[in-house]
């Protein structure tokens, strides 16, 4: 009996058509103007499917079973009415729909009963056109798992082929890559907050410190690599962590104590409330593992707080006021060579490297909608934030810290401001919809970045060096630039509908960008016994200035609910980085020379979601580089006393434009809902299988470096999978995963991994691993259990060789750890 329902579900869905299936349309008016309301939301809770009306009011549901059906209208207005349908037939129907200050709390169970972890976005959503597009939403919510400390195996555990530097830092910051990119800090993608910048210096330096607590999201929208025209230029795409909106309740409460025996004791409280028209919403949080580490050497502390604050001028117009602010303390356990890793990962010997970041955001909004079909928003921001990096660093990772000597200290201040407007429309052509969105955006930023002598001590102190001891002069320093950048954008999409269910999209951006180093370093060149051949202070001030053209175009087929052809072309551009021009790291060389990144990016899918049993989404994607940067092993180069460039005989990293590159591959994920399946008639049971699988392919293309041409590129790794099953039972429920990594590349050159190395770590690849996680989530009334198993298997692996901070060399993965946490919400 089971195989013959399992049979019927597979020829159900390549016929397209099932017997005993009905349509309900209709039309949605307004019950006090009688008028008609475009764009309203509609969730049958019955078989999960959605849709929204069009730009007249109408709507259909398609493919419904025999039955009653209860249906909830809604929409972002507080617009709210819930009917109940029987169907034996097709049915059409007039709606009419009341206005209320809050959603109904049906709207919010029916949604919570949703059975699939990550949903597709709707050709437009908010002020953001998503159609033609690789796009997913990871609904935090619906995760169970270590959500304390934002574990990334399990929160994109069912986002496509990403690449995770798993390097326990309990959550504070993320970084992930995915079809060849680097994960480091999530550099390759365009990070955002509510849609607003959060990064370092989003062109000069976009690197993320900062990354919001998981507690605190509500969604996690990412879209592949066509965002570089709506959001910014990065071949990645686009992470926009969508915090959790304020509650239609007078006041919310939450409080949730955890405890992880690798990351300590962490709290996270939120209040949250709307009265009239003013409504907020409030976090603080706070971790430290000062009696719970893997390692020796790696404590830390923070502190991290949000508050949004939201009126109501009318119907029509809101305004909004956003603050961010993270503040942390790690102690950084340092890196270890092949050797050191074999014998004991969890080995340290450095006691005297740390760590700190001082993040604030401020941001204001304003949201205007002149009618239903047209919307203005607009988004200024600023940015007033810090890093410091204190330790001791040398390609020699082995070596043992000298205690009486000054420590390597960078300090970072980065300061800019922007503001984005946006523009969306829904108007007709001829006697079809399109939607057009148009906008700006200017970034400005002014950002500092010192290098030099710290402290002899072992604490937290990133003071530079104040005082002279042996032959040290008075306040030297290594390096100390500014950099001014300038950005200037303007950029436009278009939804036109050639049919009901052929969407195309072209887009278009242009960008100014001027990006500026103002500054001076100091050059020291030595020889094997360590004496100074030269020791000279330059000046290097540049100025780049460039504007460019960036196109793209997406396709949408849809010929019904369960099935969607999309594919899209989008050209990208990454420009150098601060880091890139002027950082002193005995472990790296960067060429002179190095340009910025050019290409393009494509994606060619189906996805579709059948009924509540199968949510799908395949695609072959490509990834063209012109002058990619990268990483190749060398023999480091200095100058000798005749001004000669000779080589000194330590092996680095040396960083440039290797050469062209391509990456493509297939990327897959499906999760099939059994309950539905096999047994649709035990509501109260849940069972989900998921399987997210990637196989990336990278090469060279070319290259006018010997032995480069053919070679992989870095952090592809042929084989990404992840899969698990999502069970319960009303209130309880469990998640198994596994997620595995095959061996991958580290730099140009392919360097293969040494396990007896016992000098550098930073050379060579990084063996595939598998690691298992399992976690548990009960609720009863207003308490909530989480608990679980990271890593039970005690996988020993790594995913990350540093070549500077929290390195030099191999930074191992957490091992086996336990987590708890009590939620309370009143």
């Amino acid at each position: 009996m089971v195989f013959n329902k399992i049979i019927l579900f597979i020829l159900s869905i390549f016929s397209g058509t099932l017997l005993g299936q009905h349509n309900l349309s209709g039309n949605i008016i307004d019950s006090e103007t009688q008028t008609t309301i475009p764009f309203i939301k509609i969730y049958d809770t019955t078989s999960g499917k959605e849709t929204v009306s069009d730009a007249e009011g109408d709507f259909v549901l398609t493919d419904l079973q025999s039955g009653a059906h209860t249906i909830i209208f809604y929409n972002e207005n507080a617009v709210w009415h819930e009917e109940t349908y029987v169907l034996v037939d097709n049915k059409n129907v007039s709606v009419a729909v009341n206005r209320t200050i809050s959603l109904s709390e049906v709207i919010i169970q029916a949604k919570r009963r949703e059975v699939f972890n990550l949903k597709r976005a709707k050709d437009v959503e908010g002020m953001t056109i998503y159609a033609g597009k690789k796009s997913e939403f990871v609904v935090v919510d619906q995760i169970v798992g270590n959500k304390s400390n934002s574990n990334a195996r399990q929160i994109y555990a069912q986002v496509a082929g990403l690449n995770i530097f798993e390097s326990n830092n309990c959550g504070l910051q993320l970084s992930i890559g995915g079809r060849g990119l680097d994960p480091n800090r999530t550099s390759n993608f365009n990070v955002r907050q509510n849609s607003y910048d959060i990064s370092a210096d989003v062109l000069g330096y976009p690197e993320s410190y900062y990354t919001p607590p998981a507690e605190a999201m509500e969604e996690i929208q990412i879209i592949r690599g066509a965002a570089s025209l709506q959001y910014g230029t990065q071949f990645g795409g686009l992470i926009n962590f969508k915090l959790k909106s304020p509650s239609t309740k007078p006041l919310d409460i939450v409080t949730r104590q955890s405890y992880d025996t690798n990351c300590g004791y962490a709290t996270f409280n939120s209040f949250s409330g709307t009265n009239g028209k003013f409504s907020h919403y409030t976090f603080v949080s706070y971790k430290n593992n000062l009696d719970a580490a893997p390692r020796a050497n790696m404590n830390l502390e923070a502190v991290n707080a949000f508050t949004n604050l939201n009126y109501k001028l009318s119907d029509k117009t809101a305004i909004g006021l956003e603050y961010t602010h993270l503040s942390y303390t790690a102690q950084q356990a340092g890196g270890l060579t092949d050797a050191q890793f074999e014998r004991n990962p969890f080995f340290s010997n450095r006691t005297r490297n740390w760590f700190a970041v001082n993040w604030n955001l401020l941001t204001a909004k304003l949201t205007h909608n002149f009618s239903e079909d047209e919307r203005f928003n607009a988004i200024l921001w600023g940015m007033n934030s810090s890093r410091s990096a204190i330790g001791f660093r040398t390609n020699r990772v082995s070596q043992i810290d000298d205690l009486e000597e000054p420590r390597d200290l960078q300090v970072g201040d980065f300061r800019n401001w922007g503001a984005e407007l946006r523009y969306l429309k829904n108007y007709s052509l001829g006697s079809k919809k399109s939607t057009i969105l148009v906008g700006t955006k200017y970034y400005q930023a002014f950002n500092e970045e010192r290098q030099g002598p710290g402290t002899a001590g072992n604490d937290a102190n990133f003071n530079f060096q104040d005082f002279a001891i042996a032959n040290l002069p008075r306040e030297l320093r290594q390096s100390d630039f500014n950099f001014p950048n300038l950005n200037m954008a303007l950029f436009a999409e278009n939804i036109f509908y050639v049919s009901d269910q052929l969407s195309i999209t072209p887009g278009i951006r242009f960008e100014h960008i001027k990006t500026e180093s103002e500054g001076t370093f100091r050059l020291v060149n030595r020889d094997l016994a360590g004496n100074a051949l030269l020791d000279t202070t330059f000046e290097d001030n540049r100025t780049r200035d460039r504007s460019f053209l960036l196109m793209g175009l997406g396709l949408s087929f849809k010929p019904n609910e369960a099935f969607e052809t999309y594919g899209n072309f989008s050209q990208n551009y990454r420009s150098v980085t601060f880091s890139d021009i002027r950082i002193i790291n005995p472990s790296l060389q960067v060429d002179p020379n190095i340009d910025d990144e050019k290409g393009f990016t494509a994606d060619l899918g189906i996805r579709g979601r059948y009924k509540r049993i199968l949510s799908y989404d395949a695609n072959v994607f490509g990834l063209f580089y012109e002058g990619r940067i990268d990483e190749v092993i060398r023999t480091a180069t200095r100058l000798n006393a005749f001004g000669e460039t000779v080589e000194n005989g330590r092996i680095i990293r040396f960083r440039g434009n290797i050469g062209d590159a391509l990456i493509y591959g297939f990327e897959s994920l499906s999760d099939w809902n059994i309950r539905e399946t096999i047994f649709p008639d035990y509501n109260e049971f849940k069972l989900n299988y998921y399987v997210n699988f990637a196989f990336t392919k990278s090469v060279f293309t070319s290259s006018e470096i010997a032995g480069i041409e053919g070679k992989e590129l870095p952090f592809a790794p042929n084989v990404n999978l992840r899969t698990g099953l999502n069970m319960g039972h009303k209130n309880l429920l469990l998640s198994l995963q596994y997620s595995y990594l095959s061996d991958q590349f580290t730099d140009a050159s392919n360097a293969p991994r040494d396990v007896n190395d016992n000098v550098s770590g930073i050379v060579g690849a990084i063996p595939a691993y598998g690691v298992f996680d399992l976690s548990l989530r009960y609720k009863f009334k207003k308490y909530t259990l989480e608990t679980g198993i990271n890593n039970f298997t005690n996988e020993m692996f790594f995913t990350q060789r540093a070549t500077g901070y929290p390195g030099p060399g191999i930074i191992p993965a957490a091992p086996r750890s336990w987590f708890a946490t009590v939620q309370f919400q009143f």
